[in-house]
């Protein structure tokens, strides 16, 4: 029994008729679509040359990753999809350590239902449509300063009834780490407990707190093996998007995560429905010598500024990390809102 073009499509492993797979071709096509990496060889040795795509001013330019170190002796320029590239080169990080020691078009909607299929022009709908369920959410901003990091979310209480103390935006992960969320609550929660069994199996390991940017690392492999068990129908990208703000010994820092399982390093981010003005509100009030407290007024006024309801200390949530984690309590939050 012959298999149509379509089928072959679907396969990561098959050969059509042509000896074609069509997968590699696709993500090949996706490399298209990435930023542009030059290398030259000469006799003294070996140049690289990444372009850089800053998409906001608020994005810290040093945390966007484009060349990076293997071993000593070799690096490597990417173009495509920085999470997928982070994979391999900590893949060959290891291997390096080791050795040392030792016929048809294929239809939107069958692309729309692969979660680790790439369509014909490289694209992963399924992670797409992921990113967009994120602009569903309550809006959430970030700022960083140099006492510390403040988070501030949206609270949506879709009923009286509701305990505003249950619907939890802001989570603690380890006592110098929390992370604000946008998307599904649930998706948030797994995320985080799997990020607090690394930080304790951290500390227990090596008697130290394990940095921001590693635990967020630890996070973002987690979202980027929702494609691993596509055996079982439920497989799919995590909906949520995560602002992560710790102290460590490197000081304040502020990460972005989005369901590709990739992160940045921000002075200033909103993500969630009203992310699109808070972000131009952001880019207009930040600068980096705020104060905490400057910072927890202009996290707030956005927040007025985007949301549909007058802001009360039962429809927000703020945290601050400096440099413990501190959620804030109503009369806090009060505190702040009479500042406005």
């Amino acid at each position: 029994m012959f298999l149509t073009r379509t089928e072959y499509d679907r396969g990561v492993n098959t050969f059509s008729p042509e000896g074609r797979l069509f997968q590699v071709e696709y993500a090949i096509e996706a490399i298209k679509l990435g930023s542009t990496a030059i290398g030259l060889k000469t006799k003294e040795g070996v140049v690289l040359a990444v372009e850089k795509r800053i998409t906001s001013p608020l994005l810290e330019p040093s945390s966007v990753e484009k060349i990076m170190e293997i071993d000593d002796h070799i690096g490597c320029a990417m173009s495509g999809l920085i999470a997928d590239a982070r994979t391999l080169v900590e893949h060959a990080r290891v291997e390096t350590q080791v050795l040392f020691v030792n016929g048809v078009g294929y239809r939107r909607t069958e692309y729309d239902r692969g979660v680790n299929t790439f369509s014909p022009e490289g694209r992963l709908f399924q992670v797409e449509y992921a990113i967009e369920a994120i602009k569903l959410g309550s809006t959430a901003i970030g700022l960083k300063t140099k006492e510390g990091v403040v988070l501030a979310v949206e609270k949506r209480i879709t009923s009286p009834l509701l305990e505003p103390s249950s619907v939890e935006k802001i989570m603690e992960i380890d006592d110098h780490i929390g992370c604000a969320m946008s998307g599904l609550i649930a998706d948030a929660r797994t995320l985080v407990e799997h990020a607090r069994v690394e930080t304790q199996n951290h500390r227990f390991s090596f008697g130290e707190p394990m940095t921001v940017e590693s635990t967020t690392q630890a996070l973002c492999d987690l979202a980027l093996r929702f494609g691993e068990g596509d055996e079982e129908s439920m497989s799919r990208p995590f909906g949520v998007s995560l602002l992560i703000a710790g102290h460590d010994e490197n000081g304040p820092s502020l990460y972005y995560t989005d369901p590709s399982g990739t992160f940045w390093q921000c002075n200033a981010k909103a993500i969630g429905s009203g992310s699109e003005g808070a972000d131009s509100s952001l880019q207009e009030q930040f600068n980096k010598e705020l104060t905490l407290q400057e910072a927890e007024t202009i996290a707030l006024s956005i927040l007025k500024q985007v949301m549909e309801e007058k802001v009360t200390p039962n429809n927000v949530d703020i945290a601050k990390v400096a440099p413990t984690y501190h959620l804030y309590t109503p009369s806090e939050v009060e505190a702040v809102i009479s500042r406005l």
